[in-house]
């Protein structure tokens, strides 16, 4: 990779939209740059000048060399102007480099450091913002900050953004058209990349968000806006100290979005890819397995309540086509002359054929109690047939094979494994902790998909399995999160 030279710039526009001239600038720059910081939008107010000079000051990061920055820069001011040609009089976009590394040069087509940083409010101002300890001239070794201080720029203001607009009229609080209150209302498909803390170090994932809160019947909306700051917010309070899980990540945002809508309710969803590594059955390959990571949290006045999960794959043998296949082989042996109580002894020690399905499993705890994701893993996979590998050798392929057909189970079978797997394991979480399962089966030979799911509170699950009594009632999802279980 060339070395990254760094260069201040300032981007000036008076004639059009200067606003829209600046941004356009801004994007173009990035094509050869990257901008590290940039200031708000500064204007004169002192000028005569009916069109008010409007300026904002950056620091590039660039592979450019200096001629090829200038280049640059003198293309994108032509490209804005050609849009800009029927404005007479002023310029529609300048961009003037202020400092280019530790350069010193002065020509008749550039100096460097640029004079006006010595005494130019307009660029002072905004590179006091961005850099106020940054040396504004090798030889002088004064700051911005101390040039600054010695100049009046009272006449110099920053621009507010929407200064213009008329914002006093909220139409989110107006009175809807039909006053009936909705359930959930928010963004959904937001991907962000957030940091969840493992084993001591910060781990990226890119993520798939959904937000939401209720809404009263006599509110026409909610702030759509909001729900992407609080994200903003968090994601940036936890690059400083990532969350210890997806739940805790899911449960602060849920808090914040109710503090910021002003509702009863709020509910977040969080969905992403993980990796977990593992070890191939017989060959001992590592081997790093991926997974879906989720998080849930639903928040009110009066409490907050959390879920992890994942969604993870493996493969199921049908016992149905088994049995089948397992009838079919017994005749096929007794007409080669094997004794019925042969073609069963047979038959019990060789697993009999089926066709087999990939499935994918899901299991969600919500509790007080922390379960740890991985350990969710490992639950489902145990629970279908077989758990299946990215990478396999012939003797693991063999295994996994071996394994599904000693194992043939049902998509029921397989909610129901993890139900029982989870009763028994999770022995220390109390009986109000919510528990959803779920297994969709791709069907080997059908073009239908098979599916079964089961949610509902631990100790519910726990007394059918205990005292073999159906329920006359099962807590929903819904119903959990709000409390209302």
């Amino acid at each position: 990779m060339s070395k990254l030279h760094q260069a201040f710039l300032n981007i000036s526009s008076n004639s059009g939209d200067s606003i829209v001239n600046i941004l356009e600038a801004v994007q173009l720059v990035q094509t050869r740059a990257y901008i590290r910081q940039i200031s708000d939008f500064y204007e004169n107010s002192e000028t005569e000048k009916q069109k008010k000079p409007l300026n904002r000051v950056c620091l590039l990061k660039t592979e450019l060399s200096l001629n090829e920055l200038i280049n640059h820069l003198k293309w994108i001011e032509n490209r804005i102007r050609r849009r800009n040609a029927k404005l007479n009089g002023d310029e529609a976009i300048t961009l003037e480099i202020l400092l280019f590394d530790e350069v010193i040069m002065e020509t008749p087509e550039l100096v460097l450091p640029h004079p006006f940083l010595n005494s130019e409010i307009s660029i002072l101002k905004p590179m006091w913002e961005i850099a106020p300890k940054l040396i504004i001239h090798p030889k002088s070794g004064k700051t911005v900050e101390e040039v600054f201080s010695a100049v009046d720029a009272s006449h110099f203001n920053k621009v507010e953004h929407g200064s213009s607009l008329n914002l006093s009229d909220d139409a989110q609080l107006a009175t809807p058209v039909i006053p009936v209150s909705l359930s959930r209302v928010g963004v959904a498909n937001l991907s962000r990349i957030i940091l969840i803390s493992k084993n001591g170090k910060a781990i990226p994932f890119l993520a798939d968000l959904e937000f939401y809160a209720d809404l009263n019947f006599d509110q026409a909306g909610v702030h759509m806006s909001r729900f992407s700051d609080v994200l903003e917010e968090i994601v940036e309070e936890f690059t400083q100290e990532p969350a210890s899980d997806i739940e805790s990540l899911a449960e602060r945002l849920a808090q914040q979005v109710l503090q910021t809508q002003e509702g009863t309710y709020a509910e977040v969803h969080i969905r992403g890819k993980s990796a977990l590594q593992k070890t191939t059955p017989v060959s001992g390959k590592k081997t790093h397995e991926i997974y879906t990571l989720i998080g849930i949290a639903a928040a009110t006045k009066d409490h907050v309540r959390k879920l992890v999960g994942i969604e993870t794959e493996g493969v199921t043998a049908c016992p149905c086509a088994q049995g089948l296949m397992r009838s079919h082989s017994a005749k096929m042996l007794q007409d080669e002359g094997f004794s019925p109580e042969e073609a069963k002894r047979i038959l019990k020690v060789l697993p009999a054929p089926s066709h087999n399905q990939r499935g994918r499993g899901t299991l969600i705890i919500g509790s007080q109690e922390r379960v740890a994701a991985e350990n969710l893993v490992h639950i489902v996979e145990a629970s279908m047939s077989s758990e299946t590998y990215e990478l396999l050798k012939r003797p693991d392929e063999f295994m996994v094979v071996n394994k599904a057909h000693h194992n043939p189970r049902f998509v029921e079978d397989v909610v129901r494994e993890m139900l029982l797997n989870v009763a028994e394991i999770f022995t220390f979480l109390p009986d109000d902790s919510f528990v959803l399962a779920k297994q969709v089966n791709y069907e080997g030979i059908h073009k239908h998909d098979a599916y079964a799911e089961r949610n509902g509170l631990l100790g519910d699950i726990r007394a059918e399995l205990n005292q073999n009594r159906p329920l006359t009632k099962r807590t929903t999802l819904h119903d959990w999160l709000r409390g209302l279980s």
